[in-house]
């Protein structure tokens, strides 16, 4: 199986026989070569010759491979699952129905190769992921809707992994999970549905470089202020809030240093990081009415201690808390691929689900 997740600046791609990770490499596409395309969909044939010269240079070819997927992409609402790449949804992809991203190359570089051996090919759990419920869709305000999206590959790789733990199906339990990485994103799973989230672009806790839910009347004070253009006000709230406007940095590991060197600014900053964190996973119980297996802190930011026991003091009368640092999208997205080319889990139509 050939696992193909693209980013901004690279294209992470892995081989699996079965569960095993034979090989995996990420591969850097350098600025100035990405910058000469106007839009994402254009890098299309660019980075499927570097995945197939990446794989002869690994000692294999098209013909060994079973089936290919990719990181799913910005595609219209549609519930989560393992889905075969068809016609309608290579439109949405290129057309970037709902913004252009990266990972909305993920379905097409996947398709074109599995085409090359008359082979399937498959998505995962794409951000566009949508199970809310009707009531966590309303706003407050009538033109804007709360909408759905957030890490949905990891958090849901990651909370079949616990309820395997606690010798349940993913289907049967309740589940908390705050994924904390560049965005965070933190959802109530009921049943295997994420049935709310924060949106890791504009609500919820800040993160190392996104400001999260903010004071909205001081925010409409300084969009109209006169001193920020559209374009400098939405870097402000992602790519440059957080951790980023306080300290200077989106690396968590240079804030710890900090503290530890006795920066009490950026004690201060990162605590108040954990207690908006911890905040937001209190709500998220509320919406499973309390009734939460287990809490699950994943994603990069779960390899500090100093704020996964912040968030622990926080939360642990709630439930349980399991701690799974990182995240292993290409394990996800083999492993949704897998559940379908083993027969024991059926692929979903994209056309039929939007419908």
């Amino acid at each position: 199986m050939l696992a193909i997740n693209p980013g901004s600046t690279s294209t992470k791609v892995a081989l699996f026989k079965g569960e095993e990770n034979v090989v995996q490499k990420n591969l850097d596409h350098a600025p100035g070569e990405i910058e000469k395309y106007e839009h994402i969909a254009d890098q299309f044939e660019m980075r499927k010759e570097i995945i197939l010269s990446w794989l002869e240079s690994e000692g294999y070819s098209t013909g060994d491979l079973v089936a290919v997927v990719g990181r799913g992409g910005l595609l219209a609402p549609i519930t989560g699952g393992t889905y075969k790449v068809t016609e309608a949804m290579l439109k949405d992809l290129r057309a970037g129905k709902r913004g252009e991203h990266a990972s909305n190359l993920g379905g097409i570089i996947a398709k074109a190769i599995a085409d090359m051996e008359n082979i399937q090919s498959f998505i995962v759990d794409p951000v566009s992921v949508d199970e809310f419920d009707d009531v966590a869709r309303i706003s407050g305000i009538p033109e804007i809707e709360r909408i759905s999206l957030g890490h949905a590959l990891n958090i849901k790789a990651v909370g079949r992994k616990v309820a395997e733990s606690l010798g349940k199906e993913f289907d049967e339990v309740n589940l908390v999970v705050a994924h904390l990485g560049g965005g965070i994103s933190v959802a109530p799973v009921r049943k295997g549905n994420n049935i709310d989230y924060n949106n890791a672009n504009e609500m919820g806790p800040f993160s190392p470089e996104r400001t999260g839910g903010l004071p909205v009347g001081d925010l409409v004070k300084m969009c109209f202020s006169g001193k920020y253009t559209e374009k400098e006000m939405k870097a402000k709230i992602k790519g440059k809030g957080g951790l980023v406007a306080y300290l200077g940095t989106n690396d968590a590991r240079d804030v710890i240093k900090m503290i530890e060197a006795g920066d009490d600014k950026a004690k201060l900053i990162f605590e108040a990081m954990g207690y908006q964190i911890g905040k937001e996973i209190g709500a998220m119980a509320t919406a499973l009415m309390g009734d939460v297996q287990a809490i699950v802190i994943t994603g990069g930011l779960a390899y500090s201690n100093l704020l996964v026991d912040y968030i622990k003091d926080m939360v642990s009368f709630i439930a349980p808390v399991v701690v799974v640092p990182g995240e292993d999208e290409m394990g996800a997205l083999n492993g949704g691929a897998l559940r379908v080319v083993n027969g024991s889990e059926q692929a979903k139509i994209y056309e039929d689900e939007v419908k």
